[in-house]
């Protein structure tokens, strides 16, 4: 049954607040974000894509909802990338092979239909926003801007047909008051090797700093596998929505002779505050969001990137070091960084040399169209 109007849209987005009601696990996203997210008119990546949804019922065509998907077609990728790949995303299901196949199937039909020959995600809807079907969990509640789904849904995945196109490793760290010895050694010796400065985002000049951002974010990722570009407005939009919750000393540029070669982003996780708003609604439940904020001890490194020719020199290790002890001193002594795609030799060396560990594993599936 395709989303064709503001009331189906409404019911894509409650979906996964019944499916999930009884998992202590899952995180509920405001569920005005949400509709953010997938209205065009809101969310300026829909300024190079498009997308539609469906919901699924039983055969009988009564009774509840039992799953939902979207079919994105991507032109930013496309570009990028000169290929014919097509995403889906947003997918639910309840644990039912039958279900999943006819979501699957409808989404891959849609993308054909556009001339795509391979089917990827789950996206949602993009690279650039959370993606990935976790595949290894630690127990814990996903970190802010990550996704989550039931056990059975790689099952799901599998007997349709997708294989494995990429992992993405996400790692967690911390648990002390200050980073190991290992890290103030490792920064120390590339500060002092590079001559590099790190400062701290100022907010009284918020959009200038976003500006320096947008100049360095799609240099630092260029090269990275799926990497799609994002757009001004883009940047924009995601800044506007994390500016509320933007600690500035979690975000640290660095420096060499005045040119910013890196950054670091670090967020309070405000999942662990958002978990506490069953319902995804914003009144009565931002009451509670906002008491739990203040209870918040871990953070998530969101973004750290360093432009080509200063990779290898250390700079990852300044970045991490300064948002270690920055976020221990307003609280936050334990933190989630990622993710990491699994082949990103330089980076999965960093962060273990650093002291963080593998938590969670999130996959990429392909399929042929």
């Amino acid at each position: 049954m395709p989303v064709s109007d503001g009331r189906g849209l409404d019911r894509f987005i409650a979906f996964p607040y019944d499916h999930y009601r009884d998992d202590p696990l899952w995180v509920p996203q405001l569920r005005r974000d949400v509709r953010t997210l997938l209205t065009p008119a809101k969310n300026p990546f829909f300024q190079h894509a498009e997308a539609q949804y469906w919901m699924a019922r039983q055969p009988d065509g009564g009774g509840p909802m039992v799953g939902r998907i979207g079919a994105i077609k991507n032109d930013m990728h496309n570009k990028e990338h000169h290929d014919r790949v097509g995403f889906y995303g947003f997918f639910e299901s309840i644990n039912d092979q039958a279900v999943a196949n006819a979501l699957f199937d409808t989404a891959a039909a849609w993308l054909r239909a556009r001339g795509f020959d391979t089917m990827r995600g789950p996206m949602n809807p993009s690279v650039n926003d959370d993606c990935g079907l976790l595949i290894k969990n630690n127990g814990t509640p996903p970190s802010l801007m990550m996704p989550y789904n039931f056990a059975y849904y790689p099952a799901l995945h599998e007997r349709y047909g997708f294989t494995k196109a990429k992992d993405l490793l996400a790692y967690e760290g911390g648990g002390s008051d200050l980073p190991p010895e290992r890290f103030f050694q490792l920064a120390r010796r590339a500060g002092k090797r590079s001559g590099i400065v790190l400062r701290t985002l100022d907010m009284k000049h918020f959009d200038t700093e976003v500006e320096l951002i947008k100049a360095l974010y799609n240099s630092a990722w260029e090269r990275n596998w799926g990497f799609v570009p994002l757009t001004d407005a883009e940047i924009d939009h995601l800044a506007k929505q994390l500016k509320p919750i933007v600690v500035p000393d979690l975000v640290v540029f660095a420096e060499l002779h005045g040119r910013i070669v890196g950054f670091g982003v670090g967020l309070p996780d405000f999942n662990l505050a958002l978990l506490h708003n069953r319902s995804g609604r914003l009144f009565p439940g931002i009451l509670k969001v906002l008491w739990y904020s203040r209870k918040i001890r871990q953070a998530r490194i969101l973004l750290l990137g360093v432009i080509p020719e200063f990779r290898g020199r250390g700079v990852d290790a300044l970045l991490y070091d300064r948002i270690w002890q920055n976020s221990v001193k307003h609280g936050m002594p334990r933190g989630e960084a990622g993710w990491i795609l699994e082949d990103n030799v330089l980076m999965n060396k960093s962060a273990t040399q650093l002291g963080f560990r593998v938590s969670k594993t999130y996959r990429i599936y392909d399929k042929p169209l």
